[in-house]
């Protein structure tokens, strides 16, 4: 599976299961190459913006995330880092 497929792949999830207002993913697998881990998945970062981190803490916030990929994490996520933030919170931080 090509690096756009996977991409698109976790972006479908994600919007499914979150409905982010904001939605970054970032392949960052040629920076891990030669790492035995990448013949199995992608590095991914993800920026998520969505209502649905309200009241949760971060280590819930990244369970919600982990949740919505589970199955990709067995063939195509290989690393995955999250910033989880609810729309409140991205506002302060792009004043």
């Amino acid at each position: 599976m090509s690096a756009a497929e996977r991409v698109e792949k976790i972006r479908q999830v994600l919007t499914a299961r979150l409905a982010p207002l904001s939605l970054e993913i970032r392949d960052d697998s040629a920076q891990h190459a030669g790492h035995a881990g990448a013949r199995q998945g992608g590095h991914f970062s993800v920026t998520v913006v969505s209502d649905r981190f309200a009241g949760c803490t971060r280590m819930q916030r990244h369970q919600l995330v982990y949740e919505a990929v589970s199955e990709l994490l067995r063939t195509d996520i290989h690393a995955l880092r999250i910033q989880a933030r609810t729309p409140q919170e991205q506002n302060r931080s792009t004043l």
